[in-house]
C-alpha cells in the first residue's frame, strides 16, 4: 500500500475519531450513548495509530529507517485507550478522565498540529 493510500485511510479514521471526540468532551457522561460512542471513538484511536505504524516518517531522524518522533504518539495511544478502558471497567473515573483527555489533546489536537507542519503530506495537501 502506498504512502498516500495509508494517508487517505488514517485521515479516514482521524477525522471521525476527531469529531466523535469533540463530542464526547462536551456531552454528559456516563450515559449509554456516551458509553457506545466511546467505545467507537477508542476503536477508530487505535485504528489510526495502527494504520501510523505503516507510514514511514518523512521529516527528521528515523528509527530503523522508518520511525520518527510523530509516532511517538501512536504508543501514546496504544496505552491510553487500554489504560482508559480498564479504569472504568474498574471504576477508576479519574484515572479514565486524564487518560481520554491526554489521548484527545495529545493523540489529535497535538498529533494533527505536527501533520500541518511544512514539508509533511497534508500541509501539501491543504496549502
Amino acid at each position: 500500500m502506498s504512502y498516500s493510500q495509508l494517508a487517505y485511510l488514517h485521515l479516514g479514521t482521524i477525522f471521525p475519531a476527531f469529531i466523535l471526540g469533540s463530542y464526547l468532551i462536551t456531552v454528559k457522561k456516563g450515559t449509554k450513548s456516551h458509553q457506545l460512542i466511546g467505545k467507537i471513538y477508542m476503536l477508530l484511536m487505535l485504528l489510526t495509530a495502527l494504520i501510523t505504524l505503516f507510514m514511514p516518517a518523512q521529516i527528521g531522524e528515523r528509527v530503523f529507517d522508518h520511525f520518527g518522533w510523530i509516532h511517538g504518539f501512536s504508543l501514546l495511544v496504544f496505552y491510553s485507550v487500554p489504560s482508559a478502558f480498564f479504569a472504568i471497567k474498574n471504576g477508576n473515573l479519574r484515572r479514565h478522565k486524564y487518560n481520554m483527555i491526554g489521548l484527545y489533546v495529545g493523540g489529535i489536537l497535538i498529533a494533527g498540529s505536527f501533520t500541518l507542519m511544512p514539508g509533511r503530506l497534508l500541509h501539501e495537501w491543504i496549502f
